[in-house]
């Protein structure tokens, strides 16, 4: 069993690991598929864990992938349903900062959308973020999680990311950083490059 205490900070994706707003996101790129004339379901098996400019740029070549990620992303912010603290967030996001552990937040969401989701469930907006419009290359591209252990100054392998999708593990093992998964998007063949495979947060929380 990792221990989080043992690295330098703690480092969260957002969607499927702090929160979970997998209907509002699949009911969004659900619309999406259909309007473009596209498999919805084989759309969905790809969304999570990836920019919407890369996502929509690998299904639909042909189409202004800048222009149709900010449609989606005014869609999505509009449209925040549905959407709750995956188990254990809130205790353990205070219990590391009881603890003095940093932590912060590397998403592929634009900022405007991380932000209304955090504060839609109550959650306390990080000191650290890194989102979409942070990099030129997002996950699985190791460049956002390389991003934040540059904004923390620290070495990648003093710090450890807690993910929930492959695009997501597998930017945080490029960048040199221990991974702990949440069974929460997807199944364990899915998440088998992590370190350490758990069902939420609660797993993480250490008993008093």
């Amino acid at each position: 069993m990792l221990n989080l205490l043992d690295y330098s900070a703690v480092l969260f994706d957002m969607d499927g690991t702090l929160l979970d707003s997998t209907a509002c996101i699949e009911s969004l790129w659900r619309h999406w598929a259909a309007r473009r004339g596209l498999d919805a379901e084989y759309v969905l098996q790809h969304v999570h864990g990836r920019r919407c400019v890369e996502t929509v740029a690998m299904f639909a070549p042909g189409l202004d992938a800048g222009a149709e990620a900010a449609e989606l992303l005014e869609e999505e912010i509009r449209t925040l349903h549905g959407i709750t603290c995956i188990a254990g967030a809130p205790e353990l996001l205070a219990a590391l900062d009881a603890s003095g552990l940093r932590w912060g937040i590397v998403t592929s969401a634009n900022r405007s959308l991380a932000l209304a989701k955090i504060a839609k469930v109550g959650l306390p907006e990080p000191r650290l973020m890194i989102c979409a419009e942070d990099v030129a290359d997002g996950k699985p591209d190791p460049a956002p999680y390389l991003a934040a252990a540059a904004q923390l100054g620290c070495e990648p392998s003093q710090l450890v990311a807690i993910e929930d999708a492959p695009a997501g593990i597998a930017s945080a093992r490029r960048a040199g950083m221990s991974v702990i998964a949440l069974r929460t998007t997807h199944v364990d063949e899915d998440l088998r490059e992590a370190n350490l495979i758990v069902d939420d947060l609660r797993d993480l929380l250490t008993p008093s």
